[in-house]
């Protein structure tokens, strides 16, 4: 059997915690893993991997080993990319992460463009609002809307988002219609926790007028934030792209429409220009392609 692909296996093996999982990852059988695992153990005289019918670990050999091979097998993948013997064509899983409210319709169907493209890529979307270490947990790249994007990583700036501040019209009806930023303070408002917004900014034709929000609930999920207050909580700042919908249908209120908030910019980052794969690379431009005429139009 080829030595490189058992260590291949044997590090997908460990990573993903069993060989069913393992195999479906790379699209082998649980049996050719299993075989590709114990090639190993016999070329080495040792044993790598204690099993049970529920669980896999690292024997101390294995451990030993398992470091030693996924180091190796990264400076092989860096090399490759160094001469180009990645080709040109993209291919393979693309891990992305980006936050909950990127789930439009609007980016689903550049989502799609992109498949229809590039079919022999599969982009493996993880929406989640919080701040993922890329090097750390595998992702290739990010979506970020941020003012400041960290130095420390490559960033390619691909569209602004503006934030809306909505409410329901029956939550309007029984608290008032704010008219001004001052009328702010007797508003409950529902955070988000994964932004810094106790204090926003609402520019209007009169000046700028900072306004403490007084939170009555806190989620870190964009879609229970929408849901609350459909319901009638409370008022809530979301991306324009999220609301789009409900703003056009009535279903929610833009609230002080003449009043703009914040407007982070969206992202794309990575933690290398150096060895950038070309499913990298194709996924960046289409969605710079595709935000370039219509930039706050996700929704």
């Amino acid at each position: 059997m080829d030595a490189l692909t058992s260590l291949r296996v044997f590090r997908e093996v460990v990573e993903a915690g069993s060989f069913v999982k393992a195999a479906e990852r790379l699209d082998i059988s649980t049996a050719m893993t299993s075989k590709h695992v114990a090639n190993l153990e016999r070329q080495l005289g040792v044993r790598l991997l204690n099993r049970t019918t529920r669980h896999l670990s690292l024997t101390e050999a294995g451990s030993v080993y398992f470091e030693q091979c996924s180091e190796a097998l990264d400076i092989l993948s860096a090399a490759e990319s160094a001469v180009g013997v990645q080709t040109a064509h993209p291919q393979g899983v693309l891990k992305v992460t980006a936050p909950g409210w990127f789930a439009t319709r609007k980016f689903a169907d550049i989502l799609v463009a992109y498949r229809q493209r590039y079919p022999d890529v599969l982009v493996d979307l993880r929406l989640e609002n919080r701040f993922v270490d890329l090097v750390e947990e595998g992702y290739d790249m990010a979506l970020r809307a941020t003012s400041e994007p960290s130095p420390s990583l490559i960033v390619r700036p691909l569209c602004k988002v503006p934030f809306v501040l909505s409410g329901a019209p029956a939550y309007l009806e029984r608290h008032g219609n704010p008219r001004h930023p001052d009328d702010l303070a007797r508003h409950q408002i529902i955070l988000p926790t994964y932004t810094n917004i106790e204090m926003v900014e609402l520019t209007g034709p009169d000046g700028a007028f900072a306004v403490k929000n007084h939170a009555v609930l806190k989620t870190n999920d964009t879609s229970m934030s929408l849901q609350l207050v459909l319901a009638g909580l409370g008022l809530a700042y979301f991306p324009e792209w999220i609301v789009a919908a409900e703003l056009a249908s009535g279903g929610l209120v833009r609230v002080l429409p003449e009043y703009a908030a914040f407007a982070p910019s969206v992202y794309a980052v990575y933690t290398s220009r150096k060895y950038m794969t070309t499913k990298v690379r194709t996924f960046i431009d289409f969605l710079s392609e595709s935000l370039a005429d219509r930039p706050s139009q996700l929704g």
